[in-house]
């Protein structure tokens, strides 16, 4: 670069033109032995989307620690088991036959072929989702964003669903619901995407997918017990834990929207840079409606408002200006705090608000899509053409956010639904299948019971505080006699009435 002052041109490194790619080529790219398939694609869009990949990994455990701090102690680990084995499940699947169905070159308007069943020859050619990445590559990120939707939606099992019932409808909904809306929306061949919907990054298979299947998976599994009574405590049972959630969760929607533009350019930017301003008004926003009620400086509601804002903005994410960023947030933090709400009128028990929050915050984020997409942001990139949205004079646009929101919305909630139903129905037969863990242990805790480990082992803590001093009575007390057993619940034993802070009496 110039000095400052002085009258040189400024210079940079000289651009290298890439090799145009062969449409005679097989559909591996070409042979690797014989030819080097990275002339076709530029080494910092492929760094760049490996960095978002492992951002949008991030995002999962996020999920985790957030559904777990809002949980009750007794079910906070299942939580958290239940989102990382959702990436583990997604990932096999994904491989296996979802990557196929979902962007096979040669799919139909509503889903895939399995041409690329198994990864079959997915490798260096051009991804149908940008000639700018390989196909390996657009796959490996894609199947990031399938795992974290199904571990949005897995939420829905707080405090009384079975684990392997969940982990067998992980792999069927991601089959049958999420494979066909990722078709449609981002498939140049899907029949959302051919009308002329704008989702950027997955305000309909992502948000409005997992919201509904959540809302269908909490009335199928019903309410908790002591639900609408004093019996069920409704705190979350540890703030520190929502935090953490909410902190890994933005960062890797950084990845989630910025390398949704598939390569590094300026349309990333502003797609980051957009997210991260929603979010910010998104959390104010919330914090501010709840303090008009509360009197009080939530941190659980600030959280919440960063989530809402972070869904609002991902399908407008590289299509809005960054002004426009402010009302996502405004409207994405209010829309879903009110419809917090819902779960009472629609008499269902969405434990963790998964629907307000990710299923109105995701058509929330579609309609608002419709009125501000520009297309002069879209073209930030350099290649993508669009009419844009109403700032553009395309009024028409918001008939399609709404007819692509309520498709996505609809099949996912009764796709859902009839799936858990088939699994429930065969568990009438083999109790494995049975979607709901017995009375007994939703009292015990689904940690205890499904698990056998415990995110805090008050154990060790209660035996510390009953132990006597000496040394002699110690042995003896710790020691049972031959042929006796001790059974001890962790959660479900007395503590000493001032064992213990105030809060945690509260989080139980």
């Amino acid at each position: 670069m110039a000095a400052q002052g002085s009258d040189s041109p400024t210079t940079s490194l000289p651009y290298v033109p890439l090799n145009s790619y062969s449409t005679a080529a097989p559909a591996t790219g070409g042979d690797s032995l014989t030819e080097d398939l990275n002339v076709y694609y530029q080494s910092g869009d492929i760094a760049f989307i490996i960095i978002c990949t492992a951002l949008v990994m991030l995002m999962i455990p996020g999920v985790g620690f957030f559904y777990s701090g809002l949980a009750r102690r007794k079910s906070a680990l299942s939580l958290l088991w239940l989102s990382v084995m959702a990436a583990a499940v997604v990932s096999f699947q994904w491989f296996l036959w979802g990557y196929s169905l979902a962007f096979s070159h040669n799919a139909g308007r509503f889903i895939g072929t399995l041409d690329n069943f198994g990864f079959r020859n997915v490798l260096g050619a051009p991804s149908v989702g940008s000639a700018k990445i390989p196909d390996l590559l657009y796959a490996v990120y894609q199947g990031m964003f399938a795992a974290i939707t199904v571990a949005l939606a897995v939420g829905a099992v707080a405090e009384r669903g079975r684990m392997l019932p969940c982990i067998i409808y992980m792999f069927i909904w991601t089959t049958i619901i999420y494979d066909p809306i990722a078709c449609w929306t981002w498939n140049p061949r899907g029949w959302a995407f051919i009308m002329g919907g704008y989702d950027f990054a997955g305000g309909t298979p992502v948000h409005i997918a997992s919201g509904c299947a959540a809302l269908a998976y909490s009335y199928m599994l019903g309410k908790r017990r002591g639900h609408g009574t004093q019996e069920l405590n409704y705190r979350p049972h540890n703030v520190t834990h929502i935090v953490i959630g909410t902190v890994f969760l933005w960062v890797g929607w950084f990845g989630f929207n910025a390398g949704s533009a598939l390569s590094a350019n300026l349309r990333a930017v502003m797609a980051a840079f957009v997210t991260n301003l929603s979010a910010c008004v998104g959390g104010i926003t919330w914090c501010l409606v709840d303090y008009r009620l509360e009197r009080k400086w939530s941190t659980v509601g600030f959280c919440s408002g960063v989530i809402a804002g972070l869904v609002a903005i991902t399908p407008g994410s590289g299509f809005v200006p960054a002004w426009a960023a402010v009302v996502f947030g405004v409207v994405g933090g209010i829309a879903c705090n009110y419809a917090t709400k819902l779960k009472y009128f629609l008499r269902c028990d969405d434990a963790l608000d998964i629907f307000a929050v990710h299923g109105i915050g995701g058509l929330v984020g579609n309609i608002l899509t419709a009125i501000f997409a520009a297309n002069y942001i879209a073209h930030l990139d350099g290649t993508t053409q669009i009419v844009g949205g109403w700032l553009n004079g395309n009024y028409v646009q918001i008939g399609y956010q709404i007819a692509d929101s309520l498709s996505g919305g609809a099949y996912s909630f009764v796709g859902t639904c009839l799936i858990l139903a088939i699994l429930d129905y065969i568990g009438k037969f083999l109790p494995i299948f049975r979607l709901r863990t017995s009375e007994e242990d939703e009292v015990l805790g689904i940690d205890d019971a499904e698990i056998g480990e415990f995110a805090y082992d008050y154990v060790e803590l209660t035996r510390e505080v009953a132990m006597p001093v000496d040394e002699d009575d110690v042995s003896r007390r710790s020691i049972p006699n031959e042929g006796s057993s001790v059974q001890v619940n962790p959660h479900e034993k007395d503590f000493p009435q001032n064992s213990f802070p105030q809060s945690f009496s509260h989080a139980h």
